[in-house]
């Protein structure tokens, strides 16, 4: 019964989805793609209208907050905007990440309507999304034209074909086997690498995180009278909240490369545990978390990303009983943390509208290396001296006894213990199947029978004095080798020789004993 019940659900896990005409593929694809693009807009021009709706002494109009609405949904996807002072290319990383989580679902949702469950069905869903956005984009920066705000065609067309793709790849990657495929193409050693890769970057951006909390807890003095500079009206305060949030991840992933020794600098400002060069900031409440001071106890903080390397080396440590592949997973770990870390580090900072403040600079180069070095030396030793040893198994009490050789011959002393199973059973064999005379041995444990018979006999005879016996050594020259002797001579010769011993003293001694 339970082989039925598990062929039955094999039955029932490869049935496939039923399959649906072009037409309707193509309608689920065009409303997965113009809705993406119109629920982000939406989105963007939601918190603009909160914006200008709580401000004292902005205007409020529908037409106004779309057209305001258009370079906002472009730095979303995180295409550079340029005006008159210069160019804007720190932009806020959290509407990035809430419109890629946008995009993601909704590319899950048209896979589910139209039961895709292999890798290269995903084309469609992928492509027919990040084509939209693209369009779209291209299409906001033409129309944007010589405007205020203003944005390159190629670089919206690109990046948000690029932003939205990759969205929509994570939404999909799951339901159509993407991440299964990965997986399988990797071995096990490479996999606990990449998943302690993972892991590392996760706690070092959680490291950096910790570190812009106790700067804003530190300073919250400073922050909350940055707070009240902005102005008295709520609207004024919730748009300065607002900016503070959106680029709230900047902050972290620059607080991540301060803790991984890299740092970062805002203009002339650069600030890292090894080197500090202050100045005045501008008064954004997020960056009142910087150091106003050099530190001597800087450079400690270097200490949680050497502890966080030590802990991925010892996640590997049991993946393999060879050295070499539990460092071979370290090398994986590192290098996907390393490359995590340049991407964050890539989309972090830009410039900023050639002003004193300009550029925003996160290290990616250094940042990556520093990352890689502190996953791969301190989790290379861990994983090296925790990790462990395949040992030679003896049975019993045995110990091994190195082999004795002779300078002249190579001889092997008998107790040696072989290890090696093959050649222990190779010599096994060779004794069971050697090969013995019947007659030759039937012929000798007759004669070690009489020999201790006779040595019986002499036990009992306590008034033979011990002289009077003698080694005889010619005996067993007189024996008939195959022991065929007439039984009737060899029982006249034994008790001529017996009476002889009993009549005069014998001055030999037979060792000897004759046969019956």
């Amino acid at each position: 019964m339970p082989v039925l019940q598990r062929d039955a659900t094999r039955e029932v896990n490869t049935v496939r989805p039923p399959e649906f005409s072009r037409s309707e593929r193509v309608r689920v694809l065009v409303a997965a793609a113009i809705g993406s693009v119109v629920v982000g807009y939406a989105a963007v021009a939601a918190v603009l209208a909160l914006v200008s709706a709580t401000a004292t002494y902005a205007e409020f109009s529908t037409a106004g907050v779309l057209t305001a609405a258009a370079p906002a949904w472009l730095a979303a996807h995180h295409v550079p905007l340029r005006f008159d002072a210069g160019q804007l290319g720190v932009l806020p990383l959290l509407p990035t990440a809430l419109l890629m989580l946008l995009v993601g679902r909704t590319a899950a949702g048209a896979a589910d309507r139209l039961g895709l469950y292999e890798p290269l069905q995903a084309r469609g869903v992928v492509l027919s999304i990040s084509g939209a956005h693209a369009v779209v984009g291209g299409t906001i920066a033409l129309l944007m034209g010589d405007g205020v705000v203003r944005a390159t065609p190629a670089v919206a067309f690109f990046g948000c074909a690029a932003v939205s793709g990759l969205a929509a790849t994570i939404g999909v990657a799951r339901r159509c086997g993407l991440v299964e495929m990965v997986f399988d193409k990797l071995d096990p050693v490479a996999l606990q690498g990449l998943r302690a890769g993972f892991m590392a970057l996760f706690a070092l951006v959680s490291a950096g995180a910790l570190a812009v909390a106790a700067g804003l807890a530190i300073s919250w003095p400073t922050t909350s009278g940055h707070f009240a500079q902005a102005g008295p009206s709520v609207g004024v305060g919730l748009g300065v909240f607002l900016l503070c949030v959106g680029y709230l991840p900047n902050a972290i992933i620059a607080g991540f490369s301060y803790v991984a020794g890299a740092g970062f600098s805002l203009g002339g400002i650069e600030i890292s545990p090894m080197r500090f060069v202050g100045g005045e900031a501008p008064a954004l409440p997020l960056l009142a978390a910087m150091p106003e001071n050099e530190f001597p106890w800087s450079p400690v903080v270097l200490v949680g990303a050497a502890a966080i390397g030590a802990f991925v080396g010892w996640t590997c440590r049991k993946v393999s009983d060879r050295p070499a592949s539990r460092i071979r997973a370290v090398l994986v770990a590192a290098i996907t943390a390393a490359v995590g870390s340049l991407v964050l580090a890539a989309t972090a900072g830009g410039r900023l509208a050639a002003g004193a403040f300009d550029p925003v600079t996160v290290p990616a180069g250094l940042l990556a290396l520093m990352v890689a070095l502190w996953v791969l030396v301190p989790g290379a030793l861990v994983a090296w001296l925790a990790g462990s040893r395949a040992k030679a198994v003896v049975d019993g009490d045995a110990e091994f006894v190195e082999p004795d050789y002779d300078e002249d011959e190579e001889v092997v002393d008998e107790d040696v213990v072989f290890e090696d199973d093959e050649l222990t059973e190779q010599f096994e064999q060779l004794d069971q199947h050697e090969v013995v005379d019947e007659d030759e041995f039937e012929v000798e444990e007759e004669l070690e029978d009489d020999y201790y018979e006779d040595d019986e006999y002499d036990e009992h005879d306590d008034e033979e004095p011990e002289d009077l016996v003698e080694e005889d050594d010619d005996t067993d020259e007189e024996e008939d080798v195959d022991g065929e002797e007439d039984p009737v001579d060899e029982q006249e010769d034994f008790d001529a020789e017996f009476d002889e011993m009993l009549g005069m003293e014998a001055e030999e001694d037979l060792d000897e004993k004759p046969e019956r």
